[in-house]
């Protein structure tokens, strides 16, 4: 993950992305670069609009796994009901 945040980093300081520019965002932190992963990382985002690939991961994130589908509400009891009910058991108490 450091290696796309040190992207991220270079970008939003308008910096290019370069195999350079990674590494020495990396070395800076005391991070040992792997030189494949930044040849990897700086291959895979040329031509890439970073602004339009932010905005689109953020549309995603948006909405968590789980809360796309909303909870039924249990129906509720009628509160007189409970009322009579608990009366009634109170009278058997005292005879």
């Amino acid at each position: 993950m450091e290696y796309v945040y040190s992207a991220l980093l270079l970008h939003s300081a308008k910096q290019p992305i370069s195999e350079d520019n990674v590494k020495k965002v990396l070395s800076g932190v005391g991070i040992q670069a792997d030189e494949g992963k930044i040849k990897a990382l700086v291959a895979s985002l040329e031509g890439v609009n970073i602004d339009e690939a932010i905005k689109n991961a953020a549309v995603a994130v948006a909405a968590p796994a789980g809360a796309a589908a909303p909870k039924k509400e249990e129906p509720k009891e009628d509160e007189s009901k409970k009322a009579e009910e608990a009366a009634a058991g109170l009278s058997a108490l005292f005879g």
